[in-house]
């Protein structure tokens, strides 16, 4: 009976592997939700607030633990109105010695209005971003702990962007400001990745992450090599085969327009999105394991 049993739990543990039990892989969604929420904790990171001088701190002072070089892009950025905004970029680079690269990209900013929210009242509130903004955050740092315990297959950009949500999509004034910089003062004038990801609201408790529609019209090779790597993993129920309903305007656009082959990785479906609710108790750690794990495979 106990051979029996060995073997019985054995294979529940390979059928496990299979779908994306447990398993090797470095990356600990409780780590990612725990920086997530030390940036929540930051208040809101509206650029030029105490709390994004703080936040950005935080993510510079993490990131010089765990990588082997930094590079922050500060820069005066004029408005549409002519105001002026301090905004900062932060890319930790992972073996800068190599040619070959993998950009990662995420926004650390939150938006300066709720403007999704139901209550009129609440419109004009800041939103405390746990899962636009916080999240990517949460994601790169641990994705940084396991890149230093186990150096990745190919060079690793983990790059923060600024500015993102600040400003009017309809308009596309004051938006995708920072990812919009980065695309113009490139790490070098070849640096060409071999792809990149933009990770964007991936903590949802409910995460169920489509195709996005530009990414699969610009950088069709790119989705499938992330998809296909979910499914591998067993996580073709959060990256599901299905399109997004419309275009997704985010920090990608800028990075395709400059030449590199980035796609977007998002939840826009996630219901607390640009409204006072969006709290750390909305995203979870297993959500964010699902993410990293796909993260880190993907440069192994």
């Amino acid at each position: 009976m106990r051979f029996a049993s060995a073997c019985g739990f054995m294979l529940l543990f390979l059928a496990a592997c299979e779908r994306g039990g447990p398993r090797s892989g470095k990356f600990d969604g409780e780590s990612a939700l725990g920086y997530a929420r030390a940036q929540v904790e930051f208040g809101t990171r509206i650029p030029g607030s105490p709390g994004a001088q703080r936040a950005g701190d935080w993510i510079v002072a993490r990131m010089r633990e765990r990588a082997d070089s930094v590079i922050v892009q500060s820069w005066i950025q004029t408005l549409s109105d002519g105001r002026q905004l301090p905004l900062r970029n932060i890319l930790a680079r992972f073996r800068p010695e190599l040619a070959d690269r993998v950009l990662y990209v995420t926004h650390w900013d939150t938006r300066p209005l709720s403007d999704g929210a139901e209550d009129p009242a609440q419109r004009r509130m800041p939103m405390p971003g746990a899962n636009d903004g916080a999240s990517g955050v949460g994601l790169l740092v641990a994705l940084g702990d396991a890149l230093k315990k186990t150096s990745p297959a190919v060079g690793v950009d983990l790059l923060f962007v600024d500015g993102e949500d600040y400003g009017d999509f309809g308009t596309m004034r004051d938006v995708l400001m920072g990812s919009t910089y980065f695309a113009a003062h490139l790490p070098s004038p070849t640096y060409r990745p071999i792809f990149g990801v933009l990770w964007d609201m991936i903590g949802d408790r409910e995460l169920r992450i489509k195709q996005e529609q530009i990414s699969v019209m610009q950088a069709p090779e790119v989705v499938r090599r992330v998809w296909q790597q979910a499914a591998e993993m067993g996580h073709d129920d959060v990256f599901v085969e299905e399109q997004t309903a419309f275009p997704i305007t985010d920090d990608h656009i800028p990075l395709l327009k400059a030449g590199l082959r980035v796609i977007d990785v998002i939840d826009l479906d996630y219901p607390y999105h640009h409204r006072p609710s969006d709290t750390i108790d909305k995203i979870s750690a297993r959500s964010l394991s699902i993410v990293g794990d796909v993260a880190e495979a993907l440069v192994r």
